[in-house]
C-alpha cells in the first residue's frame, strides 16, 4: 500500500530500528526491491532524485508505475514514494502534484535562515495533500556525478532551531556520513547524533548507508536513526552482476536477460539491509 513516510518512521522510531530507502532507477529495480520488501514482510522508501525522475520519464511516470506494481504485484507492506534530495521548492511541488507520498527538500547549501524559508514553503504546500517533509542541514559529504563535495557538520544549535521554526517530519544532519563510495572509514559522530536526535525530539535520517559497517549502523539506530538511504551499493552489486553476466555471455543480446541478470544481487543487498536495519517482519 501507498503512503507517506510519518506512521511508517513513527513506528521504527518506538521500536528502536531503522527503515531503508532504496533509490530506484527503472522498472526493474522498482519490481526487484518491492518484491523483496515484501518477501520479508518490510515497509519501504522509494528514494528517486531529481535525475533519476527525468531518466524514467517525469513525476508522473515514476508514480504510476509504482502505483501499478504494487497493484499487479500485490504488494501489501508499507510503501512511500519519496523525492530524493530535490533542489527546489517547484520540484517539490511536481513531485507531489504527481501523487508522490514525501518530499525531501535540500536547501543546505544556503544560510540557515534561508534553509528554514525554503522549509517552510515546501511544509506549507505539502500539508495540504499529507505529504511529509524531510530537510537536511549542514552538508552531506561525498562524489556525485564526478562532483566532491566537502561534509560540514550539523550543529546542534542550529538543528533545534531548525525543526522549532520550520516543524519539518524528518532531519537529515550532516554527521559524518557520505554520498557514494567512502575512500577509508566513515568517521561518524554519533555523541553529536543523539543530542540531536534529542534536543529536536525529531526521528532522524542517516545519508550515504553504503558501506558503513554494521556495528556503526546499529549504533546509529540506538542514537535515533529511523531512516537510512541505501543507492551507491544496489548500483554497484548491480553493475558487477550485468557485466559478469556479459562476459560469459558474449551471444546474449535480450535485454530482459542482460539486465535481469542483476535481479538476484538486488533483492540480496536488499535482503541484508532489512536485517541489518531491524525492519524484517515490521510492516
Amino acid at each position: 500500500m501507498i503512503v507517506n513516510m510519518k506512521d511508517m518512521l513513527a513506528k521504527a522510531r518506538k521500536e528502536k530500528y531503522a527503515v531503508a530507502q532504496f533509490n530506484i532507477n527503472n522498472l526493474e529495480w522498482t519490481k526487484y526491491v518491492l518484491q523483496e520488501c515484501q518477501n520479508n514482510n518490510s515497509p519501504v522508501i522509494l528514494g528517486v532524485s531529481e535525475g533519476a525522475t527525468k531518466y524514467m520519464g517525469g513525476f508522473n511516470v515514476v508514480t504510476n508505475l509504482v502505483k501499478s506494481l504494487v497493484k499487479d504485484l500485490n504488494i501489501t507492506v508499507p510503501v512511500a514514494i519519496h523525492l530524493d534530495h530535490s533542489s527546489s521548492v517547484e520540484s517539490c511541488i511536481n513531485a507531489i502534484n504527481a501523487g508522490f507520498t514525501s518530499v525531501m527538500i535540500d536547501a543546505s547549501s544556503e544560510t540557515l535562515d534561508e534553509n528554514i524559508r525554503i522549509t517552510k514553503e515546501v511544509i506549507k504546500y505539502a500539508s495540504k495533500y499529507k505529504v511529509t517533509v524531510e530537510a537536511e542541514i549542514g552538508s552531506i559529504g561525498g562524489t556525485e556525478d564526478g562532483i566532491t563535495n566537502v561534509a560540514m557538520f550539523a550543529k546542534v544549535d542550529e538543528s533545534i532551531r531548525f525543526t522549532r521554526e520550520t516543524g519539518v517530519d524528518f532531519l537529515a544532519p550532516a554527521l559524518g556520513s557520505v554520498h557514494g563510495l567512502y575512500q577509508g572509514q566513515p568517521n561518524l559522530d554519533f555523541k553529536r547524533m543523539l543530542e540531536i536526535g534529542i534536543k529536536t525530539s525529531t526521528p532522524l535520517v542517516l545519508h550515504g548507508g553504503t558501506g558503513i559497517p554494521e556495528d556503526m549502523i546499529k549504533q546509529s539506530i540506538s542514537c535515533g536513526i529511523v531512516k537510512i538511504n541505501v543507492n551507491t551499493e544496489l548500483q554497484v552489486v548491480w553493475y558487477n552482476a550485468i557485466r559478469n553476466f556479459i562476459a560469459t555471455n558474449p551471444t546474449v543480446y535480450d535485454p530482459r536477460k542482460v539486465i535481469g541478470a542483476g535481479e538476484q544481487a538486488i533483492k540480496d543487498a536488499v535482503k541484508q539491509k532489512i536485517i541489518l536495519f531491524g525492519s524484517y517482519n515490521k510492516a
